[in-house]
């Protein structure tokens, strides 16, 4: 149900990366695939340098329905993904947990969700101990899902 491509609408998070470079956010879109039944492949598309680079990643998944486990470099670099919330026709919202920090990240069909979603994904970063002042949203327009649909016509 989750297959397909998603939109990065928004992302509530203190990491301070984000926080520094928030003028800078761009339209970001990834595509998830589902291998072998149960776990997932995410393919982001996003800017960096001006250039459109895709970031592969592997979610596995756990004994819990709906808890994935993305596995980066090293022992240390595991991420919990839990799917808090989500209408497959529309909105998902994922948790993110590394350590003690965790964010909080709402993707939609579309760019655009409603206000009932946005809402629930406020309450959703409200219930983590997070706030509006670390919570970003994403613009619409450009990033890397515009020039690939440009170069493929």
């Amino acid at each position: 149900q989750l297959s397909g491509k998603w939109f990065l609408v928004g992302m509530a998070s203190r990491c301070s990366y984000l926080a520094e470079h928030s003028h800078q956010l761009e339209a970001t879109m990834m595509t998830v695939t589902i291998v072998d039944g149960q776990s997932l492949t995410i393919s982001t598309f996003r800017k960096l340098d001006r250039m459109c680079w895709e970031i592969r990643q592997h979610y596995l998944p756990t004994q819990a329905p709906g808890r994935f486990l993305l596995k980066g470099e090293g022992n240390c670099s595991k991420v919990d993904v839990v799917v808090g919330e989500a209408d497959p026709s529309s909105f998902i919202i994922l948790y993110y947990q590394k350590g003690r920090n965790i964010s909080v990240k709402l993707f939609g069909r579309t760019s655009l969700v409603s206000d009932a979603v946005a809402d629930k994904f406020e309450q959703r970063v409200r219930a983590v101990g997070l706030s509006e002042d670390v919570t970003y949203y994403f613009p619409t327009y450009g990033g890397c899902h515009t020039v690939l649909r440009e170069t493929r016509v």
